[in-house]
């Protein structure tokens, strides 16, 4: 007990600072936009099968504290039923730049790819439901993206491709 008859939390209870997070700037870093059916002068005929690949990226910003560029980077393959011909091609790299504090260091990779890409997926989206629909094409409307699930996978295939670089019979330290 205080000396006024206060009773004071041990530090280990005190609660930690909130997160804080703010978005100070998004971009389209590059895009591309292919009709190959236009080129080919092609008809599509049937529903086309649409492949999404995505990536992410993040990296700190040099010369700025707690400063962080963080981009999400989309191919997108439409071919045709029988995968017989390209219908389009779609890659877009965008990225946000981010100022986030009271991240502890061991959990700031998790939150950079999972938490930065939630705020910048709408814009993304968008981005391409536009892009399509301007190219000639039914808008595509991207499915919502689990990041959570990407950064697991990524994670497994990260330690799978370490652990295959590891000789098996190499001494542990």
């Amino acid at each position: 007990m205080a000396e006024n008859g206060e009773t004071t939390a041990p530090a280990a209870e005190q609660p930690a600072e909130q997160v804080k997070m703010q978005v100070l700037g998004q971009f389209v870093r590059d895009m591309s936009f292919e009709n190959i059916l236009a080129q080919k002068g092609l008809k599509a005929e049937g529903r086309p099968n649409i492949s999404v690949q995505v990536a992410l990226d993040a990296k700190k910003r040099e010369g700025a504290d707690n400063q962080f560029e963080v981009a999400i980077k989309l191919n997108v393959k439409s071919e045709t039923e029988n995968a017989a011909e390209t219908l389009f091609i779609l890659e877009l790299d965008y990225a946000g730049i981010f100022h986030i504090e009271n991240v502890p260091d061991a959990q700031m990779h998790p939150y950079l790819m999972i938490e930065c890409p939630r705020m910048l997926f709408p814009f993304t989206r968008r981005i391409v439901h536009d892009l399509t629909r301007d190219g000639g094409f039914p808008p595509l409307n991207l499915d919502t993206i689990d990041f959570v699930q990407l950064y697991r996978q990524d994670m497994q295939r990260r330690a799978a491709a370490q652990q295959a670089a590891t000789p098996a019979d190499a001494p542990v330290n």
